[in-house]
């Protein structure tokens, strides 16, 4: 018999137990609060279906990534739902028209998790489809280093892209302000120099926290290396000039990180895979993605929920 590792090889998952990064109580703090918001007083249309047992299929129509499991699971737990999942495994590429799941319980409870649980999982595999479209593309390169998303992400709904991330094969970038220092141009300006800011922040951050040091050019990246930060952003630089710049700040300093950022997209992102280049971050993971199509239909019999039209 196979592991679920090997599973996931054949695939092409590039991690099968991600989903054990997330916290159970923090899962089902996020579902109960999804459904609040959803239905703050009155299930008026619950009302009208009643509590009858039904069973309803998610059917995938469009192709992509499936990520998000977890919060979809939870969601429907909240409600006394069952959900059970066909061959499909978290972050494994499907094609559509295929039934991926199957939700049963009383069909009040079924419909008042519907969208909240249908809006979730859109998201997260549209974000691990991006994700997984450009961690491809690197390793069809030959590029070794990390592709991250950004901190730019949706309030409240952090967590699930950064998950989604996760899923689709890419770096999360730091998780939020706690997770990494990073200094940018607002907070060196008001330090006073470069110098000065990476002496302040190491004084917090002590051994356990890396500094980032977000530089407009190579000798900002040269005083934020010799000050004692651990990684440097060259931040709008062309592809020729981060090819330049790499290569002088790795001679001097081998074991600097170094990140290219800013004006990157999927189009022109293998151009800024430089050999001494560490890690590439772009902001349209989490900004801008196109959202995987699945819909929630409950089973009527003679009816095949699969006949439906597709979105290509």
């Amino acid at each position: 018999m196979s592991s679920s590792r090997d599973d996931a090889v054949l695939n092409g998952i590039h991690n099968p137990n991600i989903s054990h990064v997330l916290h159970p109580l923090t899962i089902r703090h996020l579902a109960r609060e999804w459904l609040k918001e959803d239905t703050p007083n009155f299930d008026y249309g619950g009302f009208v279906v009643g509590e009858k047992e039904e069973t309803a299929v998610l059917l995938m129509k469009s192709p992509g990534v499936i990520a998000g499991r977890p919060f979809f699971d939870a969601i429907f737990k909240e409600l006394d739902c069952t959900v059970t999942w066909e061959n499909v495994l978290e972050g494994s590429f499907n094609e559509p028209i295929k039934t991926v799941a199957t939700v049963s319980g009383k069909v009040r409870q079924i419909l008042l998790g519907e969208r909240v649980a249908l809006n979730i999982i859109t998201r997260a595999s549209g974000i691990a489809t991006a994700a997984y479209r450009l961690r491809r593309l690197v390793e069809k390169i030959g590029w070794i280093g990390q592709v991250a998303g950004t901190r730019k992400t949706t309030p409240g709904f952090r967590l699930v892209e950064k998950y989604a991330l996760l899923v689709g094969g890419v770096s999360t970038h730091r998780y939020d302000l706690s997770a990494m220092i990073m200094l940018k141009d607002n907070h060196i300006w008001t330090a006073g120099s470069i110098s000065q800011a990476v002496k302040d922040a190491r004084v917090v951050g002590g051994f356990s926290t890396k500094i980032e040091v977000e530089c407009r050019s190579v000798a900002e990246a040269e005083e934020a290396a010799i000050s004692g930060c651990d990684v440097v952003m060259l931040d709008n630089f062309s592809p020729e000039a981060i090819s330049k710049g790499a290569a002088v700040l790795k001679e001097k300093f081998p074991k600097l990180i170094i990140e290219a950022s800013g004006g990157i997209t999927e189009a022109n992102i293998a151009q800024y895979c430089d050999e001494n280049v560490d890690v590439v971050s772009l902001s349209r993971l989490t900004q801008g993605y196109d959202t995987v199509d699945f819909s929630l239909k409950v089973r009527k019999e003679g009816i095949d929920p699969r006949n439906l039209p597709v979105k290509l």
